[in-house]
């Protein structure tokens, strides 16, 4: 059984109209960390109202790249929500036909790609779903069960990446990989950059300390269109154990870096990978008016970056 191509057909929120550009886009799929929001155990205010109210429920972190002339189509990391996520395309877009290209996986943490157990036979029973990672990843899905069986099976096809190799996908698109500083237990972890002629988007759900990277972050935000950033957590002391221990950059620490930058720069920064604990999940919340008043963006599930 292969998997069904969806049409996505939404402009920069969730609707029921369709999207007339015929650039290729990105799609926001989630926006939570790899736990969700409620996390599980949570009793606390943060997750306890979603409860009774799953309209303010987050999915995990996730984006969709679509070429809307040749129908093309790929999922940026296989979360724990996929099968939410992929109900969601189906039905904002009333097509349940065709194939995905494949899917890019970030990293080894379990919000990132375990996701991939719907392509086995208990559930989609997928046909060579292209899945792209690096090295140690790759090494890692072959040599570890379950995901072991999905290579077996042939329910996944491997496709090798390359740090900073660009692959091109189309006449249109090309991606390109570059790894960044995070707890690299069982993989190694990367971000992605998504150009699409003369436009690019960043993705860098997970990363440690922005100082811990070689790269200037000011000088990358410059030089892309859109940056989907690492938000995890808002500020020091949100979780109760030492934060060093889960070296994500602040999103304070964030703004800060990148307070000299220009308005239409600091707008092209759109916080994702949101803890269940942080503030951005609440729009009334200070600290999301906060971030819209410093001239940065939050990344909303439906949201539709044209590229």
């Amino acid at each position: 059984m292969a998997i069904p191509k969806v049409l996505f057909l939404l402009s920069t929120l969730i609707f029921s109209g369709s999207l007339s550009a015929q650039s290729p886009y990105v799609l926001i799929l989630g926006t939570a960390q790899d736990g969700g929001h409620p996390q599980a155990g949570c009793e606390k205010s943060c997750c306890k109202s979603t409860y009774d109210n799953p309209q303010e429920k987050h999915w995990v972190s996730s984006i969709a790249l679509v070429d809307p002339q040749t129908n093309d189509r790929w999922i940026f990391d296989a979360t724990p929500d996929f099968t939410d996520q992929f109900h969601l395309l189906k039905t904002k877009t009333n097509d349940f036909s065709g194939n995905l290209n494949g899917f890019f996986l970030t990293h080894a943490h379990i919000g990132h790609y375990t996701g991939l157990m719907n392509l086995g036979h208990e559930a989609m029973g997928a046909n060579a779903a292209p899945v792209y990672a690096m090295p140690k990843m790759s090494e890692f899905l072959k040599n570890n069960g379950p995901w072991s069986q999905l290579v077996n099976y042939k329910n996944i096809e491997l496709k090798p990446l390359q740090n900073q190799q660009i692959i091109k996908l189309n006449e249109r698109i090309s991606i390109q990989p570059f790894t960044v500083p995070h707890r690299d237990e069982f993989s190694e972890t990367v971000g992605y950059r998504i150009m699409v002629d003369s436009k690019s988007l960043i993705f860098i759900p997970d990363i440690d300390k922005w100082s811990k990277w070689e790269t200037s972050l000011n000088e990358l935000v410059k030089s892309v269109d859109y940056a989907l950033l690492d938000g995890t957590f808002f500020a020091d002391g949100e979780i109760p154990r030492p934060m060093s221990e889960v070296p994500h950059p602040f999103v304070t620490e964030t703004m800060d870096l990148l307070k000299n930058l220009s308005v239409n720069d600091r707008k092209k920064v759109h916080f994702i990978h949101l803890n269940h604990t942080n503030p951005l999940l609440d729009k009334t919340s200070d600290s999301y008016k906060q971030v819209l008043k410093n001239g940065f963006q939050i990344a909303e599930t439906g949201n539709v970056l044209e590229l």
